[in-house]
């Protein structure tokens, strides 16, 4: 009966086996479609490359900068009369600290005068910055003790920067510093007042305007 029932439970198995199919290696019986007519998504991607296939890197932006424009002189002619010099060289800066020095000097020793006057008082701190008896600056020989009475300690009085008065110095020193008109006091190097008798032993050179010069 074993013998029997393990005979028939042998004969279940073959049978068995025998409906299962081997497993499928070969093609699919699905239909493959062509990679042309696939859709595929679209994906937006930057150009990172430029036309001649370096890197597209980005420069920074920098604000755009004002242009510098350089202010220059206009040309004077020297031939013209002293006020037409003035008249084109008139201005509020005079554009470095010994042209200050000499512009503040005019200013209050003869802003009152006429412009030959200022041209003259001018030319005296001149003179004394290139006689090798003063100090050889415009700025040294007004600040040298005792000889400018507007001068206070170290530093250089101040003046209304859009008066006439101060634009005509202003003029009048660059004239001087570039020696544009010639004075009539020549080498002068002292002047006073008129008001004023100091009775010096020197050279009496001119009397212009309010003050008398001499060397």
């Amino acid at each position: 009966m074993t013998v029997m029932l393990r005979t028939g439970l042998l004969f279940c198995a073959v049978l068995s086996a025998s409906s299962i199919g081997p497993a499928q290696a070969g093609p699919s019986t699905e239909p493959v479609l062509p990679v042309e007519t696939v859709a595929l998504p679209q994906v937006n991607v930057p150009n990172l490359l430029d036309e001649a296939g370096e890197p597209a890197l980005s420069a920074p932006v920098s604000e755009p900068q004002p242009a510098v424009v350089e202010r220059e002189e206009p040309t004077v002619s020297r031939s013209a009369d002293l006020a037409a010099k003035v008249a084109q060289l008139r201005a509020s800066d005079p554009g470095s600290r010994q042209l200050e020095c000499l512009a503040t000097g005019i200013y209050f020793e003869s802003k009152g005068e006429p412009l030959s006057g200022q041209l003259a008082v001018g030319h005296v701190i001149a003179n004394r910055a290139e006689s090798g008896r003063f100090p050889d600056s415009y700025c040294g020989v007004l600040f040298q003790r005792g000889q400018f009475s507007f001068i206070r300690g170290r530093s250089l009085p101040s003046a209304p920067r859009s008066s006439r008065h101060w634009l005509n110095a202003v003029a009048v020193a660059k004239i001087v510093d570039q020696e544009l008109h010639q004075s009539p006091v020549g080498n002068a190097l002292f002047f006073h007042a008129r008001r004023v008798s100091p009775k010096w032993r020197l050279k009496r050179v001119a009397s212009i305007g309010n003050h008398v010069f001499y060397r």
